[in-house]
């Protein structure tokens, strides 16, 4: 039986006062890959209105002079990768799950653009499809398939794209928060709100737990997705910003042992100039083909030829599109690929395979944006630190299925996001940032090192030390994030601390980023 929503949130705060075992909450690769260390409940919220009273009841139960005091966070899995998510103390986690209802759409017919309000916990994937039904999409300001939009509004995610608004912030009007004192708070853009807005768009979930927002639709399109394939020195030499800006989204994938690189670039075509329906796959694999790129990248980290043949592999078969004709499932061989918005520029799942994370396939990540006006300098540097390696005897390569990801924001001011501008750091952010996002094989074996492991960490201290450069807030460890403070501008860490105080002036949804950041 159900309980009603104040019932379950009194029960679950009553649970608090019972002795508790702490136990690790998972990243979506599952057992061993903890995202919280010491989570003591875990609520599946019904509504606003049970996040307000569940955040509430733990209030009042929890003494002001606790030597445990309360802490809780937003619950959500599709791109987290590391320990970051919580603080290391006693947390109550509330995912978001099944804050998954979508109202008030609004597109009247012949308008260039209108609004739906989502629940917190709605993905990319159920938004996509509730919205081509009724002839809609979010137009560029949409990410992976599996995120939430609460999530992506917190950490600040985004598309690849410098003509287009990227920010998933960009496209939203209003966020509704349960704030620190368990209170719905509302805020606007454009209202008067200004810092408000400016800390909410990329909140790291500091201010309360997003469960809702109104966002900006458009009427559906059909785009084209085309792929060149480029020789590296032609993009580090070259004009990076004219490959990527003409397009309304555009990334480039790197592949530094084969010293090439794909250019994948995406804009709108008129509806019924095609009849092809194209979906892209995203992450998924079949069980054969996950054995047999963990067998072969395992060897890798002893091997650097078998890492040099899985970057061939995986150079070859990315040549190809990574789409099926929707309405048949059948391969689509050649570029270009046409198709609806949301299942061209994101997809999903095939409906035959899994998701690669759950065969064993898990990754390290690392992803810094520069400024797009440094993109050749920075990547230049990357080169030398591959070259640096060599000079020694020592092979490195990509060891993902798509390379090194380049991707674009964008210009969008908030106080954390990776494309604000108007810093102290002296650098030119106005044209848009370069997200240098390198992920990379987990080995199951052994002691789960990468193949020659002091590279990757002397990637990403170069860089941190030698760059203005921003953290992807669910892709990097705590090294990395600790690392990187210097580069965070102080005047955004202070305006968004002040705001932080207003909506949660006790600190309950503190974690391990904000702390690093000197937020509390």
């Amino acid at each position: 039986m159900r309980l009603p929503p104040s019932l379950s949130a009194a029960a679950a705060a009553l649970s608090l006062t019972l002795p508790a075992t702490a136990f690790e909450y998972n990243t979506f690769d599952g057992p061993g890959f903890p995202s919280c260390h010491n989570v003591t409940l875990i609520h599946n919220a019904t509504s606003p209105a049970d996040v307000s009273s569940l955040v509430k009841s733990l209030l009042a139960s929890t003494p002001t002079d606790s030597t445990t005091p309360l802490r809780i966070r937003a619950a959500g899995k599709g791109h987290m990768w590391y320990d970051t998510q919580c603080s290391d103390s006693a947390t109550v986690l509330i995912r978001t799950e099944n804050l998954a209802r979508i109202s008030e759409f609004e597109l009247p017919p012949g308008a260039e653009q209108g609004t739906v309000w989502v629940e917190g916990g709605v993905t990319f994937f159920q938004l996509a499809a509730w919205l081509h039904e009724r002839e809609a999409s979010v137009g560029y300001t949409l990410t992976n398939w599996n995120i939430s939009f609460g999530g992506s509004v917190a950490m600040g995610a985004h598309r690849s794209s410098l003509r287009e608004d990227s920010m998933v912030a960009a496209g939203v009007v209003e966020v509704e928060v349960v704030d620190g004192r368990g209170d719905l708070r509302r805020v606007v853009r454009g209202d008067g709100t200004g810092e408000e807005w400016a800390a909410v768009s990329t909140s790291l979930g500091l201010l309360g737990v997003i469960v809702g927002m109104r966002l900006r639709v458009y009427p559906d399109t059909k785009v084209y997705a085309r792929q060149a394939t480029l020789d590296e020195k032609d993009v580090l030499n070259g004009d990076i910003y004219n490959l990527i800006a003409p397009y309304a989204t555009a990334n480039l994938w790197w592949w530094p042992y084969k010293r090439k690189f794909h250019q994948r670039y995406y804009d709108t075509v008129p509806a019924k100039s095609t009849t092809q329906e194209g979906f892209q796959n995203t992450f998924s694999v079949t069980e054969l083909e996950a054995v047999a790129a963990r067998t072969l990248l395992n060897s890798g980290k002893y091997l650097p030829t078998s890492n040099m043949l899985a970057e061939e592999i995986f150079f070859g078969q990315w040549e190809k599109p990574n789409f099926r004709e929707k309405s048949t499932n059948k391969a689509l061989e050649s570029w270009p690929v046409y198709g609806w918005n949301y299942d061209v520029l994101i997809g999903g799942l095939y409906p035959d395979q899994k998701a690669e994370w759950e065969y064993g396939l898990a990754g390290y990540t690392l992803e810094l944006a520069f400024p797009v006006t440094m993109a050749n300098a920075m990547l230049k540097r990357v080169r030398q630190l591959f070259d640096a390696e060599l000079k020694k005897g020592i092979v490195m390569t990509s060891t993902y299925r798509s390379g090194i990801n380049i991707k674009f924001g964008k210009p969008y001011f908030d106080f954390l996001g990776q494309v604000t501008y108007n810093t102290s750091d002296g650098a030119d952010w106005s044209k848009g940032a370069i997200m240098f996002d390198f992920p990379s094989f987990r080995p199951t074996v052994g002691d789960h090192k990468r193949f020659n492991e002091q590279f990757y960490h002397n990637v990403a201290n170069t860089l941190i030390d030698e760059f203005p450069c921003r953290p992807h807030w669910t892709k990097n460890t705590r090294e990395v994030f600790t690392r990187a403070v210097k580069n965070i501008d102080p005047d955004h860490l202070r305006r968004f601390k002040a705001v932080r105080e207003q909506f949660d002036p006790q600190g309950i949804y503190r974690s391990v980023v904000g702390e690093i950041l000197g937020l509390y």
